[in-house]
């Protein structure tokens, strides 16, 4: 004899049946939550942006280190300077344009990204990275260490420059790409000025590598590990400390929105179109 009335017995399957529409919905719109449907492109974009980045800072690197004369070690800070302000406005409305494991982790803690696509990000980048630096271990034959970074002193001397110019490149990064009240549309310049600055200053101490993908890629396709928990802890320290110290000086307390690179040109036709408004009015 059954204890339990018909509606109850279908309630329990539709609650716990694999085939109800609303169990299906609840992951689905999760998963959506998580991962927009134009995810993929995000990481496609980190992909292409970390390789292109490794493949131009890690090139110019060990070709200065071989002949200074084809490329001098400024050459080489300015590059990689300059590769980054190329692909913050190539990509950073696609993907953000991280090309960075440390700072993508220092955007997550600062509540500015998504904890979830963090692995999806650093996996991107790791790929970009590796890509890059066996793309090099090829053109570059027979130099034998691609773009590598090593502790030219102690460990902790190089961890310590690692720390601050990491440091002084999130600060910059979190105030011009995360600040409502900064000017967004610098941030590639504003970025990559710093990154070729404090390259040109921690170069000589420690690679001024500032980037856990930039120096792992190169030092796999070299099977050079010299100091490398250096350059993994020193930029995760950094950019952490960056991104909480800049949230701490915020002026405002609302949550962070991220700029579009796209906003000033917007504004400009904005302004025209009531400028044109006024005249016809006239």
């Amino acid at each position: 004899m059954e204890t339990t009335s018909p509606k109850l017995s279908s309630l329990n399957t539709n609650t716990n049946g694999l085939a109800s529409p609303e169990n299906t919905k609840v992951p689905q719109m999760q998963l959506t939550q998580h991962y927009p449907p134009g995810f993929h492109r995000k990481i496609v974009a980190e992909i292409i942006a970390t390789y292109l980045l490794v493949f131009v800072t890690c090139g110019s690197a060990a070709i200065s280190s071989t002949d200074e004369h084809k490329v001098s070690k400024l050459g080489a800070s300015v590059a990689g300077g300059l590769i980054v302000t190329v692909m913050i406005y190539a990509v950073g409305h696609v993907s953000g344009a991280h090309m960075n494991p440390a700072v993508t982790l220092a955007f997550a803690a600062i509540r500015h990204f998504p904890w979830k696509q963090v692995p999806f990000y650093a996996a991107g980048q790791l790929t970009g990275a590796l890509s890059a630096a066996f793309t090099l271990r090829v053109l570059l034959h027979p130099i034998t260490h691609v773009g590598t970074t090593s502790p030219s002193g102690t460990d902790i001397q190089a961890l310590i420059m690692e720390i601050v110019v990491t440091f002084s490149m999130m600060f910059i990064t979190s105030a011009v790409a995360t600040d409502t009240k900064a000017i967004g549309e610098l941030a590639g310049i504003a970025v990559g000025s710093a990154v070729c600055i404090t390259s040109i200053l921690a170069g000589p101490i420690s690679g001024g590598s500032m980037n856990p993908a930039r120096t792992i890629g190169p030092a796999v396709a070299s099977s050079y590990y010299k100091g490398i928990w250096v350059y993994v802890v020193g930029p995760i320290i950094g950019t952490l400390l960056g991104a909480w110290s800049y949230n701490l000086i915020r002026e405002t307390d609302k949550p962070v929105t991220a700029i579009s690179l796209s906003s000033f040109s917007f504004k400009l036709r904005q302004m025209k179109s009531e400028n044109k408004d006024n005249v016809n009015s006239v």
